[in-house]
């Protein structure tokens, strides 16, 4: 995993710990992790197991210890220093796939950051170890334009279109809004206006 070298413990100091340069904070990130919580408990998805891939400076993990009971947590990441760190498994979700699935899969700023032949890969082995729920966020061509803070977003990148992780990522999946998306293995418990497409 040479090619993910640069994700060293300077990386995640400027962009998740320096409160100067970091793209939010702990508590800017627990109401996303408040939000997809409780989705899922107004949905009545059970959710008993978390994969967070790359998990970076664990805001998931410690969210989940604090607020959930009975969860159980898993975090890989491809940087050394944050598994040394934090005790997440090392891993390339381009080339690993859990055996077990998760009721709920977060791959957070993951996906921007591997070649193109890694990104249909990395989503089919999300999808494979997937029990449904799915929380992805990927920075496109347009947010880096229109909508992201230049001074606080890591714009070295591969920088693509929202359609084509679009689609990749529905050949797997259904497109349930605010970066959710559901299993097209698993009855869809949503009303059809819930779904974007």
């Amino acid at each position: 995993m040479d090619r993910f070298r640069r994700f060293d413990e300077a990386y995640y100091h400027r962009f998740y710990e320096d409160p100067k340069t970091r793209v939010t904070s702990a508590d800017e990130h627990a109401a996303l992790s408040e939000f997809v919580f409780a989705f899922a408990r107004y949905n009545q998805i059970e959710v008993k197991s978390v994969l967070d891939i790359g998990a970076g400076v664990g805001h998931w993990k410690r969210w989940i210890e604090k607020n959930t009971k009975g969860v159980a947590y898993v975090g890989t990441e491809v940087s050394q220093a944050m598994c040394k760190k934090y005790g997440f498994s090392h891993r390339d979700i381009a080339r690993w796939r859990d055996r077990k699935k998760h009721d709920l899969i977060v791959c957070q700023g993951v996906l921007q950051y591997l070649p193109d032949p890694d990104v249909a890969p990395a989503v089919a082995n999300i999808a494979a170890m997937s029990k449904g729920l799915v929380y992805l966020e990927v920075t496109t061509r347009l947010d880096l334009r229109e909508r992201c803070d230049q001074t606080r977003t890591d714009a070295d990148i591969h920088v693509r279109n929202g359609s084509y992780y679009r689609g990749i990522l529905n050949k797997h999946f259904l497109n349930i809004g605010c970066g959710l998306w559901w299993s097209k293995e698993r009855e869809v418990p949503f009303f059809e206006l819930e779904m974007s497409g």
